[in-house]
């Protein structure tokens, strides 16, 4: 018998080794190596057969027809947004989340809907028996004689009931679970995930079948196995959100077919995901009044206005480093912003330790949140109270500048919809649009003028 051979392969980048090694040379992560036997030539020629398609030729640009892609629609417009406005033909998207966010709960209301639309709908599990998904659907009350339910992790049973049953939608829970018998190695390894998307991805294109995959995140929040399997999907979706907290939020990472970085709010509720058609009195409906360190901030999320309440806490500290301390906002922005206010302000905040939170679970990694942020540290620290009806907009460069930001007509529209009596901006911004009649615009060059409209004083 010939000997079999055997590799290393890389379980978060697939670098591949003929021997084993201690880190990894492609992504630089340790005892990331699994042992994976080779396939021989006769086992790795693929049972599915690919039809020879025609050769394509080179067409000029302005000869290449530009034709939006069909979508199909459906009843959570929150979902649709994320999507670029709806579910494209022969899209495979992936979506990604800590275990028991509700990834399974958001896609079978999805097949739900779509099969009340008389569209064949198949949703593979491969986690869980089809009477589990069975009293997962009672519980959300998915009643449909449309939607099918299959059990099963082997590829190659799950492309012939495609063939059999030619759904209108497919749904692949996870991938991590799905195995290819050619492929040597054990289920969700960099091997079995690549060749499972790739022949997912051929019947997609093929057929022009949209499928779902969902796909497990490691603990650092990124989605499990190689990174090749982003590359290779159409869009990336993150549902996002603690497990104790009702809200949840599916944010758009990648996404061939529309905007990336739209975001989509939704409440678990015991009968399923209710949308929250307007998030930002959600994040503001607990704010406490009277209390420093609180500020509002108007941002972007994708191509919708959200406005989140950003709060800080300044106090002397007992140790020889300050603590630095974020949540939902990078972590080096505090010190950064911190150090503008010492040097350009004048405020001894060296022997103080920070903490500063975003409200609601969200995440900001815009910009436009720094003075919102630096006039909350400001705050905290000289125990003064910001006006409650202020929103604040814009970003703070390290000579204490207040910098323009784009789309402020409508992060200010969405402020004065929500009954803010003053936006406080940057001054550049202050021309070539109209404001709302009902807010009043107050145009800052540096953040000591910020400091001054909000907090008062010199």
């Amino acid at each position: 018998m010939a000997k079999k051979k055997t590799k290393y392969v890389c379980q978060e980048c697939g670098y591949e080794t003929p021997k084993w090694m201690g880190k990894c040379p492609g992504c630089h992560n340790w005892n990331t190596f699994v042992e994976e036997v080779e396939a021989s030539q006769s086992s790795s020629r693929h049972t599915f057969q690919v039809q020879p398609s025609a050769k394509a030729k080179p067409e000029k640009i302005n000869a290449i027809k530009s034709e939006e892609e069909p979508r199909v629609t459906t009843s959570m417009p929150e979902f649709n947004r994320v999507l670029g406005g709806g579910i494209v033909a022969g899209s495979l998207v992936l979506i990604g989340g800590d275990p028991g966010i509700g990834k399974s709960t958001l896609l079978l209301q999805v097949s739900s809907q779509l099969a009340g639309k008389q569209m064949n709908v198949l949703y593979i599990s491969g986690e869980e028996s089809a009477r589990q998904t069975k009293l997962r659907a009672d519980r959300l009350g998915v009643l449909s004689d449309s939607l099918y339910v299959l059990a099963e992790t082997n590829l190659l049973d799950i492309v012939n009931q495609i063939e059999q049953l030619n759904p209108s939608f497919v749904v692949i829970d996870s991938i991590q679970t799905i195995y290819r018998e050619e492929v040597t190695s054990a289920p969700g390894s960099v091997s079995q995930v690549r060749e499972c998307t790739s022949e997912l991805m051929r019947i997609a294109k093929s057929k022009g079948i949209p499928i779902f995959i969902v796909g497990h995140v490691t603990k650092e929040g990124s989605i499990a196995g190689p990174r090749l399997l982003e590359h290779m999907v159409d869009a990336v979706l993150y549902f996002e959100g603690e497990r104790h907290h009702t809200f949840r939020i599916l944010r758009g990472v990648k996404n061939r077919f529309g905007s990336t970085n739209e975001m989509g709010i939704f409440e678990m509720k015991e009968e399923g995901l209710r949308e929250v058609s307007n998030p930002s009195e959600i994040f503001l409906e607990e704010r406490s009044q009277g209390a420093a360190g609180s500020t509002v901030v108007a941002s972007m999320e994708g191509s919708r206005p959200v406005l989140v309440e950003i709060q800080a806490l300044i106090s002397p500290t007992s140790f020889g480093n300050p603590r630095r301390m974020a949540t939902g906002i990078d972590h080096n922005r505090v010190p950064l912003l911190m150090a503008v206010l010492e040097k350009r302000v004048g405020l001894m905040l060296q022997n103080q330790d920070a903490y500063v939170k975003v409200a609601g679970g969200v995440k900001l990694d815009e910009p436009a949140i720094d003075l919102a942020v630096a006039v909350s540290i400001a705050s905290s620290f000289r125990d003064q109270v910001s006006k409650p009806d202020d929103v604040l907009i814009g970003e703070v460069g390290l000579t204490g500048e207040v910098r323009r930001v784009a789309r402020i007509d409508q992060r200010v529209q969405e402020a004065a919809k929500l009954g803010f009596q003053r936006a406080i901006i940057p001054k550049k911004n202050l021309d070539g649009w109209t404001p709302p009649a009902n807010i009043e615009i107050v145009g800052v060059n540096t953040v000591h003028e910020a400091l001054k409209a909000t907090l008062g004083g010199d």
